[in-house]
C-alpha cells in the first residue's frame, strides 16, 4: 500500500498540548485515523504519515487547530465530515503593529463577550491566539462567522455585526424547518 506524508509546523509551546498527558492525545488521534504522527519537540515540526490521504488531511487540520490554540477536544471536531477550520491572520487587518492588540481586543471583547456572542450566534468555536483568529464549526456556520469577524476586524460596530448575525441565524433556522408541499415539516 502506498504511504502518504504531510509535514507542518506548530508553535513549540503547543507541542505538549498535541502530545497530551502521557502521550494520550497523540495516540488517540493516531488510533482514530490510522496515521502516525511524528513530533520534533525542539523545532515544532510535525510529520503525519499514513495510507489514506484523506485521513492525513483531516489529522493535519486537527494538528493545525491545536497549533492555533484550540483545545484538542474541539480540534477533533474537524474529523467529522462537515466541519472545517478557518484561520484569519489579524496582521492583514492592521497597518501598524501597535494596533494589533486593539484589533484583537475587538474580536475578544470585554471579558470575552464579543467572541462568545459570535460563537453562540454562529454555533462555532473561536480561538484568538497570537496573531490569528481560528474558527471551527460546520462549513456554512464557519463562513458566516468568518464574514462577521472580517467586519469586526475592519472596524464595523459590534452592534451592526450582531444584528447581521441574528438575521443570518434566523434565516438558517427557517431553512432547517422548511415546510414540504404536503404540509409535513422536514428537518434538513
Amino acid at each position: 500500500m502506498e504511504q502518504f506524508s504531510y509535514g507542518l509546523k506548530i508553535p513549540k509551546e503547543r507541542i505538549a498540548v498535541l502530545i497530551g498527558k502521557d502521550g494520550e492525545t497523540k495516540e488517540d488521534l493516531e488510533e482514530q485515523t490510522k496515521t502516525k504522527i511524528n513530533v520534533d519537540s525542539k523545532e515544532g515540526d510535525i510529520n503525519i504519515t499514513g495510507e489514506d490521504s484523506l485521513e492525513i488531511f483531516n489529522v493535519r487540520e486537527v494538528v493545525k487547530a491545536i497549533g492555533r490554540g484550540f483545545n484538542p477536544e474541539i480540534a477533533r471536531l474537524l474529523l467529522k465530515q462537515d466541519y472545517s477550520l478557518e484561520v484569519i491572520n489579524i496582521s492583514d487587518y492592521v497597518r501598524h503593529k501597535n494596533n494589533l492588540i486593539r484589533v484583537k481586543g475587538r474580536v475578544i471583547g470585554k471579558e470575552g463577550k464579543s467572541r462568545e456572542t459570535i460563537e453562540n450566534l454562529t454555533e462555532t468555536n473561536i480561538c484568538v491566539y497570537g496573531k490569528t483568529v481560528g474558527v471551527i464549526g460546520q462549513y456554512e456556520n464557519v463562513a458566516i462567522a468568518r464574514r462577521a469577524l472580517d467586519s469586526l476586524l475592519m472596524g464595523s460596530p459590534h452592534s451592526s455585526v450582531y444584528k447581521w448575525l441574528e438575521k443570518k441565524r434566523r434565516e438558517l433556522k427557517a431553512k432547517e424547518f422548511e415546510v414540504k408541499k404536503d404540509g409535513t415539516t422536514d428537518v434538513i
